[in-house]
């Protein structure tokens, strides 16, 4: 059995591995884990990742959890293009650094936004308190003002002239409020300028390809019932 990834396209870290894939011609196959149906708490999904979360990997009898360490498994297995995580030591220390950030911070922001401003309210049919979704926002902007001021800085990409595994995990995390309505770009031409030269990297096609789903996340079919207490149950946190 060859290279199996475990995603959902509606996650942006699944997104990040997806698009990392595609784009270095890597083969794989891909087994598609529903988020909303709740099919990572399978007990069979749980034999590729007792953490029920995706990404996974899968390679022969060798599994991954976690989408930075799978980003960097294929780079490395794969030898991929220098550029995406960098022999140089410094600009491998910029993405490391980037990547040990994100997770708490830029995830963090991009994911309230998107299930307060429409998983919520649109999807699951929870109204969500403004002064909750407002905090929320404003922690966005703090974040997106991090993200320019700090790792982007007057580069083209956050090691320098070429894209790395950092830009492409950011890119995503910015979608995600992309497909809830937010206007994440508008008012911040650093930022919108950036955004246009990592698609042009990745490839429109590719791109698209890539959002289709959180791009049309508002018109998710009704949820079964059960199901649908099970998520709120799951994600309640994230109306804090």
């Amino acid at each position: 059995m060859g290279l199996e990834l475990y995603l959902d396209l509606l996650s942006q870290p699944c997104r990040a591995v997806y698009i990392f894939a595609k784009k270095n011609g890597i083969p794989f196959q891909l087994r598609t884990v529903e988020l909303l149906k709740g099919q990572h708490y399978t007990d069979s999904f749980a034999q590729v990742n007792s953490l029920r979360k995706v990404p996974a990997l899968k390679d022969g009898d060798f599994t991954l959890a976690e989408s930075v360490a799978i980003l960097l498994y294929l780079s490395r297995k794969y030898k991929t293009p220098d550029h995406w995580y960098p022999q140089d030591l410094r600009a491998r220390a910029r993405v490391d650094e980037y990547l040990s950030w994100q997770h708490t911070a830029l995830r963090s922001c991009c994911t309230r936004a998107l299930w307060q401003k429409m998983m919520f309210p649109v999807v699951l049919g929870q109204p969500v308190p403004q002064e909750t979704l407002s905090s929320t926002l404003a922690d966005l902007d703090s974040c997106l003002q991090l993200l320019e001021d700090r790792f982007l800085r007057d580069q083209d990409f956050i090691t320098g002239s070429q894209i790395s595994v950092a830009d492409l995990m950011a890119i995503e995390e910015l979608m995600h409020p992309v497909g809830a309505g937010c206007q994440v770009f508008e008012n911040r031409p650093k930022l919108a300028k950036w955004r246009q030269r990592v698609e042009a990297v990745v490839g429109e096609d590719l791109f698209r390809e890539a959002h289709a789903v959180i791009l049309k996340v508002k018109d998710t079919p009704p949820l079964d019932p059960a199901v649908k207490e099970n998520l709120l149950h799951s994600v309640r946190s994230l109306l804090q």
